[in-house]
C-alpha cells in the first residue's frame, strides 16, 4: 500500500531538481556562474593529460612536456586561477585540488560530474582567499600553505588508478610577501618510491650553496613514510622558517607523511654544513632499503661540485644497483 506514495514522493522530488537545473544554451552563462568562486579568474593557464610510456600518465604544460609529477602551480592569497584541463588520452580523469576554494562543478569527481572524458577538456576555477575575520568574530585563515592537485576519475571513482599511474602535482599557495626560493623540489612519496622512481633514479634535488631550495612532500597510496632530510633543518609551521626570534615552534629534520598529507619548507642550501651530497629518503628502514632514498646535490657557490661530492654520488649509484658517469644521479630534478 505504501509503494505507490513513495513513487510518487520520489517523482515530485525528481521533479523539483530537475526543475531547479537549467537546460539549453540560453542558460550557458548561469551555469557558467554557478561554476565558479570568482567573477573574473586574475589567471589562466591549460593543463594537459597524457600518457607515458604504455603503463603511466602525466600533466604537463604542453602536450609535449607532461611528467611525473606535473607541473607545480603557485597562486598567491587573493588569487583566482582558471585551469583547462585537456584529456589527450583515451580514459576519463580529472583535476582535484586540495587546499583552495572551488565549487562543485570544479570539484574533479564522478560525484559532482566534473570529470573529463576522452579527447575533451573541462575548465575548473580555483580561488585563494585572504585571511579575514567572520561576522561572528572567529578567523578564516585564508589559503596560504603546501597542497596538492591530482586524478579522481580513473580507475575508481577515487582516481586510484590515475594516481598510481602518476596523475598528481604539488600546488602552493603564498602570502604576499612570503619568500621566493631559487628553486622547488617536489618529491612525492607513493608505494616505495619517490615520484614513482626508486634508487638511484630518483629525483636529485640540485643547488648551490647558499640557494634558497624549497622542498614540497607529498603522500599518496597505501602506506605512511618519514621524510628525513640529512644535514638540513626547518620549523614545523606553514612555511618551514621561523616567524621571528622568539619562535617556539619545533625545529625538525623528520616528518610522518601519510597518504594525501602534504607540507613543504624552505632550506638555504647546506648552510652551516657546506657543499655536499645530502641524502634525503623515508625513514621506514624496510622503504629506504626498497630504493626509497635520494640526494639533495649542493654544489660550491660557483656550482661545482667537490672531489667528495662526486664520489657519493658514484657510491649513492652502486650502492643501489646503478652506474656512475660523471658524478651524476640518474635522473636530476
Amino acid at each position: 500500500m505504501r509503494t505507490p506514495l513513495v513513487k510518487l514522493a520520489l517523482f515530485v522530488a525528481v521533479a523539483a531538481i530537475a526543475g531547479a537545473v537549467p537546460t539549453g544554451a540560453q542558460d550557458a552563462g548561469l551555469l557558467q556562474r554557478r561554476a565558479q568562486v570568482c567573477d573574473d579568474p586574475t589567471e589562466s593557464m591549460t593543463l594537459f593529460a597524457k600518457r607515458i610510456g604504455k603503463r603511466k600518465f602525466g600533466y604537463g604544460l604542453t602536450p609535449r612536456s607532461v611528467s611525473i609529477p606535473g607541473p607545480t602551480i603557485e597562486m598567491t592569497e587573493g588569487e583566482c586561477l582558471q585551469v583547462t584541463l585537456v584529456n589527450d588520452t583515451n580514459r576519463r580523469l580529472s583535476m582535484h585540488t586540495h587546499g583552495v576554494d572551488y565549487t562543485v562543478a570544479s570539484d574533479g569527481t564522478p560525484l559532482n560530474s566534473s570529470c573529463v572524458r576522452p579527447g575533451r577538456s573541462r575548465t575548473y576555477v580555483f580561488q585563494a582567499h585572504m585571511p579575514a575575520t567572520r561576522t561572528d568574530g572567529t578567523i578564516d585563515a585564508g589559503s596560504a600553505g603546501y597542497f596538492h592537485y591530482h586524478d579522481h576519475c580513473l580507475g575508481t571513482p577515487h582516481g586510484t588508478g590515475g594516481i598510481n599511474k602518476g596523475l598528481f602535482g604539488a600546488l602552493v599557495v603564498r602570502q604576499p610577501g612570503d619568500p621566493q626560493p631559487a628553486r622547488t623540489c617536489v618529491l612525492v612519496m607513493i608505494k616505495t618510491t619517490f615520484n614513482l622512481k626508486k634508487a638511484p633514479n630518483t629525483p636529485s634535488c640540485r643547488s648551490n650553496l647558499g640557494d634558497r631550495v624549497e622542498f614540497v612532500v607529498i603522500g599518496h597510496g597505501n602506506l605512511l613514510h618519514t621524510f628525513h632530510l640529512h644535514g638540513h633543518r626547518w620549523s614545523d609551521n606553514r612555511t618551514g622558517m621561523p616567524a621571528g626570534a622568539g619562535d617556539s615552534t619545533p625545529i625538525i629534520d623528520n616528518k610522518v607523511v601519510g597518504p594525501a598529507d602534504s607540507f613543504g619548507f624552505q632550506v638555504i642550501a647546506g648552510e652551516h654544513v657546506g657543499p655536499g651530497a645530502w641524502m634525503y629518503h623515508c625513514h621506514v628502514q624496510d622503504h629506504s632499503d626498497a630504493g626509497m632514498a635520494g640526494v639533495f646535490v649542493v654544489r660550491t657557490e660557483q656550482g661545482l661540485l667537490t672531489k667528495q661530492t662526486v664520489e657519493a654520488l658514484a657510491a649513492f649509484e652502486q650502492e643501489h644497483g646503478g652506474q656512475a658517469h660523471d658524478g651524476h644521479t640518474s635522473r636530476d630534478s
